[in-house]
């Protein structure tokens, strides 16, 4: 059960890539999660974070966690773990490695169904938020 203090924060889900981050929240019940934006994965990424974390009352955060289709560690695997680690480090929050396995394909087949200008569905930082939302969406309805 949910304990009452809990009822209003959010969970944050992180895409991780070299040159972007893709980000989603939940909604304050942790029923559903949605896009919420792209950053670049530079100097100021932790200083994004933090205000991130602190203006939408973060609780924890899921961190997508990349597997080749066989189940084998994907080349970006370590250095997910150690980004997860930083964030421990920096933040003081839980955060979940989630396996983002099919994230990235189901998120283009929903920007393909919702996002008409063809122009507009070549961004990749679209892409990437997306991804997010559907890792965490994935993940809430797993522990509900």
């Amino acid at each position: 059960m949910n304990n009452p203090s809990n009822n209003y924060k959010r969970i944050l889900a992180i895409d991780y890539g070299l040159k972007r981050i893709g980000l989603a929240l939940s909604d304050p019940l942790k029923t559903f999660s949605y896009a919420y934006k792209t950053v670049p994965n530079n100097s100021n990424l932790y200083f994004e974070l933090a205000h991130l974390i602190l203006e939408k009352d973060i609780e924890k955060i899921i961190l997508g966690l990349p597997f080749k289709e066989s189940g084998e560690e994907a080349l970006l695997t370590k250095e997910v773990k150690k980004f997860k680690e930083s964030l421990e480090i920096k933040f003081k929050l839980e955060v979940i490695l989630f396996d983002e396995r099919y994230s990235s394909s189901i998120a283009s087949e929903h920007i393909s169904q919702s996002v008409f200008k063809k122009s507009k569905r070549k961004d990749k930082s679209l892409l990437d938020k997306e991804a997010a939302a559907v890792i965490l969406q994935d993940y809430l309805n797993e522990n509900k």
